[in-house]
């Protein structure tokens, strides 16, 4: 009895020995069991579309690094973060949800490969070690403490050695010398919003190693009013919200005055004195409509005339798309421009100094099935981060 039941003991483990062998020969060829180790972008005449929907859901299937975390030691060059916050809108709330939602619109970027044509670069084969962090942790039920979590997770990652050295400029061969204020050369951030209040503790990490920052803002609504305008201000932390922020950046002195533009406006006003407003908070603005005179061209010539080769920070809050081709957004406005106008656009801003960047008020609940919001959203960070991996934070010395 005991000979058999040893037996019978014997053959069973061999049964499960045998299948966990039988199912490791199953595995396909070249699948990656552990996606987020080992991220897998085709070069020039290299397989691609090669089963991009599977494994977890990482920024256009970037590697996942727990940056505020167990790998806060890691360099990155380029690091998308999320800032799931949506507690400061006006209309419809959601955007909570963006920093998934875009993910999940980023994972065909690169169904063909990541060479993006018209800027003639693979940014993710630039040389650059790019990564996704993750979400910065927020609570859900205290503003002044979310905005403050949210400016300490920026700042941690800002504040970050890079992957990649500085080099030398590419024409003279001579070294670069950060352009930074406080001399050292800082890794880019790009994050996932989250409502536009989010900018405003950005702002703030930004000035912690830039200085006053050039903005350029893409937006159908110009996000400087006063507070006693925009909600009436109830409570000191009701004044700050999504369409103040840039106001307390300005009162707070984290805008360079004059060198800062508005693009895609065209909300409604309280009256001509938001403008005045506007112009105290130091934007210029370039209306939706100017595009049917003076063309994508002419907006970005506008665009770079204003900046010129100051550092910049770019805020692109998805309502800039108009709604036909972007909806799922917490104040749409119809007369927009569409996705094409959009990265037309940003691609005539090659070879600016980007030094961080956002993404905000998608809110994937007010999407359609077919993803276009989100889709819209991945395919205009594409456009920026391209434009990041041409230009180094440098210039040379004097």
């Amino acid at each position: 009895m005991r000979s058999s039941l040893v037996a019978l003991v014997s053959l069973a483990l061999a049964l499960v020995s045998a299948h966990e062998h039988d199912h490791e020969d199953q595995i396909p060829l070249n699948y990656v069991k552990y996606p987020y180790q080992a991220t897998y972008y085709p070069g020039d005449n290299e397989v691609t579309a090669d089963a991009i929907f599977a494994g977890i859901t990482t920024f256009a299937k970037l590697p996942w690094v727990q940056c505020l975390g167990k790998d806060r030691d890691t360099a990155f060059d380029i690091a998308f973060i999320g800032a799931p916050f949506d507690t400061g809108t006006s209309y419809r709330p959601g955007a909570r949800f963006g920093p998934a939602g875009i993910r999940a619109g980023s994972r065909r970027l690169t169904l063909y490969g990541g060479y993006n044509v018209p800027l003639e670069v693979n940014p993710f084969l630039s040389g650059l070690k790019i990564v996704d962090c993750g979400d910065i942790p927020v609570t859900p039920y205290d503003n002044k403490y979310a905005l403050k979590q949210i400016e300490e997770g920026h700042k941690e990652l800002l504040h970050r050695r890079t992957y990649t050295p500085l080099g030398n400029d590419t024409l003279t061969g001579q070294a670069l010398t950060p352009i930074s204020l406080d001399g050292k050369n800082h890794p880019r951030v790009v994050t996932l919003g989250g409502d536009h209040t989010i900018v405003l503790p950005l702002l703030r990490s930004i000035y912690s190693a830039y200085g006053p920052i050039s903005v350029i803002h893409f937006d159908s609504h110009l996000d400087t009013w006063k507070p006693s305008v925009f909600g009436g201000a109830p409570s000191e932390q009701a004044a700050i919200n999504h369409g103040t922020y840039f106001y307390w950046a300005s009162q707070e002195g984290l805008i360079k005055n004059g060198s800062s533009i508005h693009g895609a406006i065209r909300t409604t006003l309280s009256g001509p004195a938001d403008y005045a407003n506007d112009d105290s908070s130091g934007f210029q603005r370039i209306e939706a409509r100017e595009i049917d005179t003076i063309g994508t061209e002419g907006i970005i010539n506008k665009i770079r005339e204003t900046v010129g080769d100051r550092p910049v920070y770019l805020s692109i809050d998805i309502d800039s798309i108009d709604p036909a081709f972007a909806p799922a957004t917490g104040t749409p406005e119809t007369g927009g421009w569409s996705t094409r106008e959009l990265r037309t656009i940003l691609r005539g801003l090659d070879g600016l100094f980007i030094v961080s960047a956002d993404i905000v008020e998608v809110a994937p609940a007010y999407d359609t099935n077919a993803e276009l919001t989100t889709m819209a959203a991945a395919d205009v960070l594409f456009e920026v981060i391209s434009i990041m991996a041409k230009t180094p934070l440098g210039k040379i010395g004097d």
